[in-house]
């Protein structure tokens, strides 16, 4: 091996493992491995950001900010109305699983698993059924009818740049249709004939299961206090050590939740604290605080001195309300405590508990990093509660209004949406043109408002993209490519192409259920094209089935978003994917391998 290929190699393994070990975001990983190439000079320094101009990551930027226009004109909200509420269990689990493998086809997988994830929620609780019984099938439903069109999911996209960049005209629009469709019919068969009842039936940590009244006490400040005249913030911080919050604050009809810190405590007013039981007693005796009795809401005689109607807990009432919310992959939130984000001056909401894997936490939650797939249960107005939602990057998981916002814009983005995959489709414009044009028009006919232009882009992937493309280039031009293919062929022998063609598959696939799927396919391209080379064949199918491995991650919940996205809501553990998922990808393995020789041959 040259110096060159011998550092090549310790970057991209380093990379690799980084990526495994999750410490870091992808894009940083991608990132820091661009700039190693650049420094040891196998990237020249001219070319390091050409990436960000390249077609593949321009189209993935425009087909998310166009998924992002359905998402939110109330087109899938129509479909859903159309389901009946009557339907069984398995009728219920195939339906949301088709709908999620065709929304998938022609939008973001993650944004139509948001969309059904309210639904399927509410179709798991009328069913009896666990959530994650409901979750995990429409998860990987979403994530297998990506793979049927060419702006189904980022590997796709990749794949078609390679073949581009190695001379040959890049993938359309359906080309990777007939394997792909072929391969998510069968997997949503498998998972609706009976796969669904593989899925680990646990018990999903909603609102209910938060138990809020365990946690949340009402305390009254008495004329002796200490707490008397200190503002929330400092009496916040007498609690801190006892690990409990105040998350409102009651005086006299006024409930005020998430209330400014810088607002002084008067004797009388009731004080909502969230602890810990073993912590209550040491929270209350630090401020000389006490709790509200049954005793102070009646008379001496006994009776009611306030009616029904006026007696709603401080904690919710019509005005505030608690909701939960999941934490998509590509949030702002991860990463970042609500300290960091000055969540209660900012936004006059407050963070309850958080449920992660299954399990409930409460334990210093001003100074907690959340994660992908948490559950947050949040207090406070619902327009306010919505609006943290969506500039967050949160999923309510209640069940909402299914309404149509706007119904000019729904058509109006399903027109422009599907002309574009027309006119990519039949080689009018190149796919990368077609989208970016499809999204002007979208912002001049305000079917997508011009604010939420750039929102709508998951830039982390985009990053990813960018600096990988470069990487895989030097992959290729320092040989690497071709000795790692010559690895692969020696180890399988060069006289079953199937045989060599299902390794490469389920090489592909191992590294996305623990890589970015993106990732995958942007290191094993240029291995899938000199594996054909070096044995004289075409190299489609090849990058055919590099495509596929991609897209196949279902055994981990780190190996596609949509999987860490169900993660909390499904109350799942890491170990729980394989069960459906291993079936799942050996049924892929077995179906698509002569499948992608038939329609593709060598």
């Amino acid at each position: 091996m040259t110096a060159s290929q011998i550092t090549i190699i310790v970057i991209l393994s380093a990379t690799i493992v980084l990526f495994l070990w999750g410490r870091w975001r992808h894009d940083i990983i991608a990132g820091g491995a661009l700039l190693a190439c650049v420094l040891s000079g196998l990237v020249p320094a001219a070319g390091a950001f050409t990436g960000f101009s390249h077609p593949a990551v321009i189209t993935v930027a425009c087909v998310l900010i166009m998924s992002h226009a359905l998402q939110t004109s109330g087109v899938v909200d129509l479909l859903t109305r159309k389901l009946p509420a009557d339907m069984g269990p398995f009728m219920a689990v195939a339906l949301l699983t088709i709908l999620a493998g065709v929304l998938s086809s022609f939008m973001n997988n993650v944004g139509a698993l948001a969309l059904l994830m309210p639904l399927a929620l509410q179709t798991a609780q009328r069913q009896k059924l666990a959530a994650g019984t409901m979750l995990m099938p429409v998860a990987f439903g979403s994530i297998l009818g990506g793979m049927t069109t060419l702006i189904g999911t980022p590997p796709n996209l990749i794949v078609a740049g390679f073949r581009a960049d190695a001379g040959q005209p890049a993938f359309g629009m359906f080309d990777f249709t007939p394997v792909g469709i072929v391969v998510a019919v069968s997997g949503i068969a498998l998972i609706v004939l009976g796969g669904w009842r593989l899925v680990p039936a646990r018990e999903r940590t909603d609102t209910d299961s938060f138990k809020t009244d365990t946690y949340l006490t009402e305390a009254r400040i008495p004329e002796d206090s200490k707490a008397d005249g200190l503002s929330l913030y400092e009496i916040e911080a007498a609690l801190d050590e006892a690990d409990a919050q105040v998350i409102g604050l009651v005086r006299g009809d006024m409930r005020l939740p998430a209330a400014n810190p810088s607002r002084k405590a008067q004797s009388g007013d009731i004080l909502i604290i969230e602890a810990e039981p073993e912590a209550l007693t040491a929270a209350l005796s630090s401020l000389d605080l006490k709790l509200v009795g049954e005793d102070e809401n009646r008379d001496k005689d006994g009776n009611d001195k306030k009616d029904e109607a006026d007696k709603k807990p401080a904690i919710e009432s019509d005005e505030i309300k608690l909701a939960e919310l999941a934490v998509l992959p590509d949030s702002r939130l991860a990463g970042r405590s609500i300290t960091d984000i000055q969540l209660r001056s900012r936004f006059g909401i407050n963070l309850l508990a958080v449920s992660r894997q299954g399990q409930r936490s409460m334990s210093r939650l001003h100074s907690m990093s959340l994660r992908p797939g948490d559950v947050l249960l949040m207090q406070g107005a619902p327009e306010t509660l919505m609006e943290f939602a969506e500039h967050f990057g949160c999923v309510p998981l209640a069940e909402r209004n299914l309404r149509l916002p706007d119904k000019r814009r729904a058509i109006t983005s399903t027109v422009i949406m599907a002309a574009a995959v027309a006119a990519a489709a039949t080689g009018l414009l190149p796919t990368a043109i077609a989208f970016a044009l499809a999204v002007l028009v979208a912002v001049i006919s305000q079917a997508l408002p011009a604010r939420n232009l750039y929102e709508a882009i998951d830039w982390p992937v985009i990053v990813l993209l960018a600096a990988l493309l470069p990487v895989a280039g030097a992959v290729t031009s320092t040989g690497t490519a071709d000795l790692l293919a010559r690895l692969v062929v020696d180890a399988t022998g060069t006289n079953s192409i199937m045989v060599t063609l299902a390794v490469l598959m389920v090489i592909t696939m191992i590294l996305s259920d623990f890589m970015n799927n993106a990732a995958t396919a942007a290191v094993m391209c240029p291995i899938a094209i000199s594996i054909a080379s070096g044995l004289n064949s075409s190299m489609d199918p090849f990058l055919m089935a590099v495509a596929v491995g991609a897209s196949c991650a279902f055994l981990t919940p780190i190996g596609h978003q949509n999987n860490t996205l169900i993660l909390g809501p499904g109350g799942f553990r890491f170990g729980d994917y394989w069960r459906l998922g291993l079936p799942l990808e050996i049924m892929i393995v077995i179906i698509a391998t002569p499948l992608i020789l038939w329609i593709w041959p060598v």
